[in-house]
């Protein structure tokens, strides 16, 4: 049977723009706050933290449209269009009758989306003369990403690789120094605030909070140092509406729209990459077609499914801004899953306020649910996804599921966010019956 599989778009085809959702929403997201003051934050205070234009964009709730720059377009052109991809063996499997689409951007050289949002940051900086970058990172993903584009644009990059995570996944940081970066588990004790965790909790084995606040620290006392980060602020999500924007592209070429579109969430990035794009259409009155947007998350760090509306600071050590969140509380310590990329306490401001109007909704998923929706994907779609995509996975065989007893033909979109080929480790433990639910 010729069944088209893979959907492409050609150069003139990728979008030039990123989608900024802030401007359409009919209720913005509050303010960031001075935790001092408690005032709200202008772009100049944010900019001796993030880069000029980043400030600039994560403020920005006034243009739908960001033109992308043409130096990052370029340096996009060697990994974009991603496929989308029709997932026949997984339906097949599930005897299911939804058509289950998934974006593929585990396929470029970094292995996640997260590279997405590096280019751009490094970009900016380099633009303003900043010499030095600094992160974050969990599971690895992102500070990978931000090593290679830093080492594109010529800067020198420090990550802070959340320290359980590093020994789960020691060839991740393997990675950034490969790419030029030094790499330091978190909390350690080359920062102020990673010394008052470590003499609080000798054992303490690190979390996204503590590895922002080390990064926060050193950027803000070394000179000409910028922060970056890879998931929860807007201009992040902003700079990963790449991926919605082929996504529709593709959905048209495959002569479909989704019904369900999901994605993993840790800070949420991905899922705003690709979702807010097709949210945009709901945004406006009149609008015909009405999408089940779905974020998935770990059950061991339930912020979206648990946690409450308020503002928090965004690390341990309470050096960010006060954000307006759904949060477990900035001193939450989760658990040692796998899916590094996912143990964060705090949603981003632009999906908590869409989580309170009721434009999207949240599910929390079990590690061992999550790992059987891997090992069922790598085996009828033959890609070993990362431990953070298969909570994706997981609720897409939910919806599917249901699709089968209900009998109903829905079309399911999920973002296959990155691979799991440094995570088998993880694997082998599931397959050994090693791993339990936390």
């Amino acid at each position: 049977m010729n069944r088209p599989k893979r959907f492409l778009l050609a150069e003139d085809e990728l979008p030039r723009q990123w989608y900024n959702i802030q401007a359409e929403m009919e209720n913005k997201p509050m303010p960031l706050l001075n935790p001092v003051t408690k005032e709200p934050l202008k772009a100049d205070d944010l900019a001796h933290i993030f880069a000029a234009e980043c400030a600039k964009q994560e403020l920005d709730q006034e243009h739908v449209w960001i033109d992308i720059p043409e130096e990052v377009f370029e340096r996009y052109k060697y990994y974009r269009s991603t496929p989308l991809v029709r997932a026949y063996a997984l339906e097949e499997a599930l005897g299911t009758p939804a058509h289950i689409y998934f974006k593929n951007e585990s396929v470029n050289p970094l292995g996640s989306h997260k590279v997405n949002s590096a280019i751009p940051q490094c970009y900016y900086c380099k633009q303003e003369g900043t010499t030095n970058v600094t992160t974050e990172t969990g599971a690895g993903q992102w500070g990978a990403a931000l090593s290679y584009a830093a080492k594109t644009f010529g800067l020198e990059c420090a990550v802070y690789q959340v320290k359980i995570s590093m020994q789960q996944k020691p060839y991740r940081s393997f990675i950034m120094r490969t790419f030029g970066a030094t790499v330091e588990g978190s909390p350690s004790m080359s920062t102020r605030a990673g010394k008052d965790i470590i003499t609080a909790e000798p054992n303490h084995p690190g979390s996204l909070g503590t590895a922002i606040s080390e990064a926060v620290e050193l950027a803000t006392t070394t000179p000409n140092c910028k922060y970056t980060l890879g998931s929860v602020m807007s201009h992040v999500s902003l700079h990963q509406t790449i991926i919605g924007l082929e996504a529709e592209k593709q959905m048209e070429k495959a002569g479909e729209y989704p019904d369900t579109i999901i994605a993993c969430f840790g800070g949420g990035s991905n899922f705003g990459g690709l979702a807010f794009p097709f949210m945009r259409h709901q945004l406006k009155s009149g609008s015909e077609k009405k999408i089940d947007f779905i974020a998935a998350e770990p059950n061991s760090c339930p912020k979206l499914t648990k946690g409450k509306f308020e503002y928090d600071f965004g690390d341990s050590a309470g050096y960010t801004p006060l954000i307006p969140m759904f949060t477990l509380g900035h001193t939450f310590k989760p658990a040692n899953i796998h899916a590094g990329g996912l143990r964060y306490h705090g949603a981003g401001p632009i999906v908590s306020q869409l989580l309170k109007d009721g434009l999207m909704r949240a599910v929390d998923i079990p590690q061992l649910e999550s790992f059987d929706a891997g090992m069922l994907f790598a085996r009828t779609e033959g890609i070993i996804p990362a431990p953070e995509s298969c909570h994706a996975i997981a609720a897409t065989i939910r919806e599917a599921m249901k699709c089968k007893e209900s009998g109903e033909e829905k079309v399911i979109l999920f973002n296959l966010s990155g691979h799991g080929l440094i995570d088998m480790t993880a694997y082998n433990q599931f397959i050994n019956g090693d791993l339990v639910n936390v």
